[in-house]
Parts: C-alpha cells; sequence; structure tokens
C-alpha cells in the first residue's frame, strides 16, 4: 500500500517544484532552468562546506583506512599461504602414504602370483607324472594282448 502512495506523491512534490521555479521566473521556462540550476549548486556548496572532515582531514582517514585495508589484506594472504603450505604438506604426507600403500600391495601380488605358479607347476607335473604312469600301464596291457609281454 505505502508503495502506491509515494510514486504519486513524488510526482506531486516535482509539479510543486517546477511550478514554483516557473512562478518565480515569470513564466520564462529558460529562466526557470538557470534559477534551479543556481540553487542547486548553492545548495551543494552550502552542504559540502558543511562536511566534517574536508580536505586535509579527509585525506588522513582515507589514508589510514587505506593503510588498515592494506594490513587486513597482507594478513588475509599470508593466512591463504600458510594454509597453502598446510595443505601441500598434507598432501604430500598422504601421497607418500599411498605410495608405500601401492608398494605393498605391489609386492604381496608379485609373491601371490609366484606361489600361484609354483602351486600350477606342481599340479601340472603331477598330471604328467599321472599321464605318464597310466600311458605306461597303457602299453603294457595293449602288448601282453599281442604276446610281447612286459
Amino acid at each position: 500500500m505505502a508503495g502506491r502512495r509515494v510514486l504519486p506523491t513524488l510526482g506531486v512534490a516535482a509539479l510543486a517544484g517546477a511550478s514554483y521555479y516557473l512562478y518565480s521566473a515569470g513564466g520564462n521556462p529558460k529562466v526557470a532552468e538557470k534559477k534551479f540550476e543556481h540553487d542547486l549548486a548553492s545548495a551543494s556548496a552550502k552542504v559540502k562546506s558543511d562536511l566534517p572532515g574536508r580536505g586535509k582531514e579527509a585525506q588522513k582517514q582515507g589514508e589510514e583506512w587505506a593503510k588498515q585495508a592494506g594490513t587486513k589484506l597482507d594478513h588475509a594472504v599470508d593466512d591463504a599461504r600458510a594454509k597453502l603450505r598446510e595443505t601441500d604438506a598434507k598432501l604430500g604426507a598422504k601421497m607418500a602414504e599411498a605410495d608405500k600403500s601401492i608398494e605393498h600391495m605391489k609386492a604381496e601380488s608379485i609373491a601371490k602370483a609366484k606361489e600361484l605358479r609354483k602351486d600350477t607347476d606342481k599340479k601340472i607335473d603331477e598330471f604328467d607324472e599321472t599321464v605318464i604312469r597310466k600311458t605306461k600301464e597303457a602299453k603294457s596291457g595293449i602288448s601282453s594282448w599281442f604276446g610281447f609281454g612286459k
């Protein structure tokens, strides 16, 4: 509701101000515009002269604020660098731990592969021996059929 009333109120105020300057200029819009600009410049100069800390004080205050901002920025940069170094150290430790773990797993895998190969070779040798033994038995059985005996 308040938003609906603000715009018309501002419009009425602007119309009243324009009417005042037009009336005081005797109906001449150019003169009314010049008078409005003069009054606006006068008001601006008065406000500027009444501001505390003009000139040197404002410059000193600005320099102090800049110095404080610079100090805060330096602290922030130093903190960020310290955190980056800390993170880098943690990352290095984790990478070293991962490398160690990988080497351990590699060594275990190689040992298991060697053991598996050894077991496989043993099973193959046993199979070969069984095949040879059974072949000899079969040969002797077939030879005896034809009278070649053992």
